[in-house]
C-alpha cells in the first residue's frame, strides 16, 4: 500500500509537470500581447518541480522524471527494485497530462496542434540547431539537473531548500537549452508530447530517452565519487 501511494505520488507530480511546463508553452507562451515568451514557460516549469517537491517530496521523493530515478539509483540514493515502477508511473502521469492539455487546447476556434511543445533538433530545433548540438545539451543539462537534486538533497544539505534549488536548477536549464532542444532533460516529458505530435517527433524521441539518462548515470556516478568519505 505505501508503495502504490509513492507511484500514486509520482503519476500525479509527473501529471502536473506536463500540464503546468508544456501547459504554459502551448496555452500562453505564443498568446497575443500577453505571452509568457520562453523565459516564462523556464519559470514555469521551475514552479511545477518547487510545487510538487513540497506536496509530494516526503511521500515519493517527488522524481517527476525517468532520468532523476535512474540517476539517483546510480548515486545510491533510491533501491533499484522501485525502478521500472518509478518510470511507468512518470510516463503514464505525463501522457495524462499532455491529454488533458490537448483537450483544453482543442478547445479553441481553429485550433492547430503545431509543434505541441515537442523536443526536436534540427528542422524541429527551435533555433536550428543539429543533432550533435542537441545530444551534448541534453546529455550537459540532465548531468547538471541531477548534480543539483543530488546536492540538495544530500543529508548534509539544508534539507527545507531542497526543492527551491532544484525548482530554480531546471529553470535556468530551460533558459539555456529551450533554444537548442525545446528542453527535455526528462523522457517522460518528450514521451508524452510526441504521441501527440507523432510524425517527427516520434523519430525524434530516442535521443530525448538516450541523452538524459547518459547524463544522469554520469552524475549519479560522479557525484557519488565526491561525496564518499573515503579519501
Amino acid at each position: 500500500m505505501k508503495f502504490m501511494k509513492k507511484l500514486i505520488a509520482e503519476f500525479i507530480g509527473t501529471f502536473w509537470l506536463v500540464l503546468g511546463g508544456c501547459g504554459s508553452a502551448v496555452l500562453a507562451a505564443g498568446f497575443p500581447e500577453l505571452g509568457i515568451g520562453f523565459v516564462g514557460v523556464s519559470l514555469a516549469f521551475g514552479l511545477t518541480v518547487v510545487t510538487m517537491a513540497y506536496a509530494i517530496g516526503h511521500i515519493s521523493g517527488c522524481h517527476l522524471n525517468p532520468a532523476v530515478t535512474i540517476g539517483l539509483w546510480m548515486g545510491g540514493r533510491f533501491d533499484k527494485k522501485e525502478v521500472a515502477s518509478y518510470i511507468l508511473a512518470q510516463v503514464v502521469g505525463a501522457v495524462t497530462g499532455a491529454a488533458v492539455l490537448y483537450l483544453i487546447a482543442s478547445g479553441k476556434p481553429n485550433f492547430e496542434l503545431g509543434g505541441f511543445a515537442a523536443n526536436g533538433f534540427g528542422e524541429h530545433s527551435p533555433g536550428g540547431y543539429s543533432m550533435t548540438a542537441a545530444l551534448i545539451t541534453e546529455v550537459v543539462m540532465t548531468f547538471a539537473f541531477l548534480f543539483i537534486i543530488l546536492g540538495a538533497t544530500h543529508p548534509k544539505a539544508p534539507s527545507n531548500m531542497a526543492g527551491l534549488a532544484i525548482g530554480l536548477g531546471l529553470t535556468l536549464i530551460h533558459l539555456i537549452s529551450i533554444p537548442v532542444t525545446n528542453t527535455s532533460v526528462n523522457p517522460a516529458r518528450s514521451t508524452s508530447q510526441a504521441i501527440f505530435q507523432g510524425d517527427w517527433a516520434m523519430g525524434q524521441l530516442w535521443l530525448f530517452w538516450v541523452a538524459p539518462i547518459a547524463g544522469a548515470v554520469l552524475a549519479g556516478l560522479v557525484y557519488s565519487y565526491l561525496s564518499s568519505d573515503s579519501e
